[in-house]
């Protein structure tokens, strides 16, 4: 009879227990990630400094290196040289302009007066179509002087787009963090030549994680963003530790469960991705599997 009281308790404990572990089951599986910048080269050249370290925390805007650039000073040394050149072109054009129109003053002085010779039958005819002449021609020259001056004036503009290019160049050459967070992974080293473009470590904010996860369509309508939910992850082989997550999106398409994530039976069946923000107090990692249990309002 004890025997028979001691099978029937244990059936209950075990009865209980399960229906414990069911009420306690998580609602959905994933793991965590984060937003990860790559941040690349905007210069070519050899890296004359690069003080980065995998695992060192930067903060946005911080210098931390730069790109070899001698050839880029000399470039722009070059096109300031020429421009000051174009420039002295100018001058001695507007000298020029300067020196025709005095020679027309004084034309025109000299025409006033054959003017007058000629009322007094002083001068003659010729004299004064010969000064129309001069002026005629004077001002010809002072047009193809004139004329001169936009080549040279587009030679200027052109010259100092290429210095502002030249210098927006250099200010590349600085390396400069863009965003606040951990290094992930470094991929160049001081003294190597880098490109445009080429990769040089990669950051990602790890103060906060995402926790994606994939709920079935049965659990979408008690799903909305804003919510509360609790966040699990193994703490060690019988536990796992909590804390608190707030779902920031949730996908608008269904899509088939990740293999990685359920069982080869579930992998058919159609979910939706949801991201909950988690604050990170530093047992956070990349790729950590995770779940979370939707708490009742």
């Amino acid at each position: 009879m004890r025997n028979l009281f001691t099978a029937c308790l244990f059936s209950m404990v075990v009865a209980g227990s399960s229906c414990s572990d069911r009420s306690d089951k998580p609602d959905a599986y994933g793991s965590f990630e984060t937003t990860e910048v790559t941040v690349s080269s905007l210069a070519n050249g050899k890296i004359m400094l690069f003080n980065v370290e995998e695992g060192q925390l930067l903060d946005s805007n911080q210098f931390i290196g730069y790109v070899d650039t001698t050839d880029l000073h000399l470039k722009k040394m070059q096109t300031m040289e020429q421009k000051s050149a174009t420039g002295s072109r100018q001058d001695d054009l507007a000298s020029q302009v300067a020196v025709q129109e005095q020679s027309r003053e004084n034309l025109l002085v000299e025409k006033n007066r054959v003017v007058k010779l000629l009322r007094d039958g002083a001068a003659t005819q010729k004299q004064l179509d010969d000064i129309n002449s001069g002026i005629s021609l004077i001002d010809k020259q002072i047009t193809s002087i004139k004329t001169q001056f936009r080549g040279i004036s587009d030679q200027l503009g052109s010259a100092d787009q290429q210095i502002a290019q030249v210098r927006e160049s250099i200010k590349n050459a600085r390396i400069i963090n863009p965003v606040k967070g951990t290094v992930l992974t470094k991929f160049a080293e001081n003294n190597e030549v880098t490109t445009f473009g080429k990769p040089l470590y990669k950051i990602a904010d790890l103060r906060e994680m995402l926790l994606r996860v994939y709920v079935s369509g049965a659990q979408l309508p008690h799903i909305k963003i804003g919510d509360k939910v609790e966040v699990r992850i193994d703490k060690d082989e019988k536990g796992y530790s909590k804390m608190e997550g707030v779902v920031s999106w949730i996908s608008q398409t269904a899509e088939f469960t990740p293999k990685t994530i359920q069982t080869k039976e579930e992998r058919v069946n159609l979910v939706y991705a949801v991201k909950v923000r988690v604050m990170n107090d530093g047992s956070l990692k990349i790729g950590m599997p995770g779940e979370i249990k939707l708490i009742s309002n």
